[in-house]
């Protein structure tokens, strides 16, 4: 008796290596065989060239795209000299399919992050503004004890920002627009004035605060309509009667600041970092209203879980706020 149990835990112990499945040691999780075919043979387009990808045989491949069929109870595929083409039934099927992978793979990473494992990409929208220090300083301290993770950074305007959220391209946005839109929630908020930047021997360059009105006397590098410093601008211009004649507009920041080092010309920008992150130019707050109670919003879409990844690094980046020496009026939701 006990020469058979000895054996039986011993077959158990062989299939349990085999499948992977030892204490400790996590298996991937997989969709159903049928799906993964299934997906297979849209993304190649033809049973042939899917069943070489998957190493099966092209008449056991198609077996199981006729099961898939039956189950379903209606034709997924038109099947063209050329290869296979979707019908409707096949694309609404399609999207359950890639979704529910999607899915399990965010499974996956949550159960991950129980053991300790955060692995996978943090997808983040920004203005350009936070890219030269703010930013890559949060990153590198995150991945500093998170080395699994990467990082997809997108540079864009307000609205491109907010609409790459709503459509979950990105998991977070860094925006100076106050998000308006109800599907839009904000993490957290603090104060990023707006600044002068200018040469060291600049005219301006001794004053501690200076005016919109004072700038304007000077060629004037401004950020394009895409920006959000833009509407800042043109809102203090409007109020106190100013007229803007801008030497160089653009949506780089960074081309904006080439400019002002070169002559007498004054960038107007967002202070995100310290001083240093512009080196060669002096900053200068600006004291309009407008200017001086600016903000940087750290935003998400309303309702959404966020991957494991986004959120732990929502909790770096969420002291970083709170730290900031503009941070006067800072909001952490």
């Amino acid at each position: 008796m006990r020469e058979k149990r000895a054996r039986v835990e011993k077959v158990t112990e062989i299939q349990r290596h085999r499948e992977g499945r030892e204490v400790g040691r996590p298996r991937k999780l997989r969709p159903s065989e049928n799906h993964l075919y299934f997906d297979a043979v849209v993304r190649h387009g033809s049973i042939r060239r899917a069943a070489d990808a998957l190493h099966i045989a092209s008449s056991a491949l198609n077996r199981r795209i006729l099961d898939l069929e039956h189950e379903v109870g209606t034709a997924l595929f038109e099947r063209l000299p050329r290869g296979m083409r979707l019908t409707t039934a096949g694309e609404i099927l399609l999207g359950f399919v890639r979704k529910s992978m999607k899915e399990l793979r965010r499974a996956e990473l949550e159960i991950e992050q129980l053991r300790g494992e955060v692995r996978g990409v943090v997808r983040i929208a920004v203005a350009e503004s936070v890219t030269p220090s703010f930013l890559p300083e949060a990153i590198s301290s995150y991945q500093a004890t998170h080395s699994g993770v990467g990082f997809h950074v997108e540079v864009d305007g307000p609205d491109a920002l907010v609409d790459a959220l709503s459509k979950d391209s990105v998991d977070l946005i860094l925006t100076h627009e106050a998000p308006s839109m109800p599907s839009v929630t904000v993490l957290a908020e603090v104060r990023h004035e707006l600044c002068a930047l200018v040469a060291p021997d600049h005219p301006l360059a001794r004053f501690e605060r200076v005016a919109l009105s004072d700038c304007v006397e000077y060629p004037l590098a401004i950020p394009d309509q895409s920006l959000a410093a833009r509407a800042l601008i043109e809102l203090v211009a409007e109020e106190t009667a100013l007229t803007l004649r801008p030497a160089l507009e653009s949506d780089s920041i960074e081309t904006l600041k080439s400019y002002a080092r070169l002559g007498r010309a004054v960038c107007l920008s967002f202070r995100v970092g310290p001083d240093d992150e512009s080196p060669g130019l002096v900053m200068i707050p600006l004291s309009d209203p407008p200017c001086s109670e600016a903000s940087l919003y750290l935003a998400a879409r309303r309702g959404r879980v966020l991957p494991v990844p986004a959120a732990s690094f929502v909790e770096v980046l969420l002291p970083l706020f709170a730290r900031h020496p503009s941070n006067a009026r800072s909001v952490v939701a």
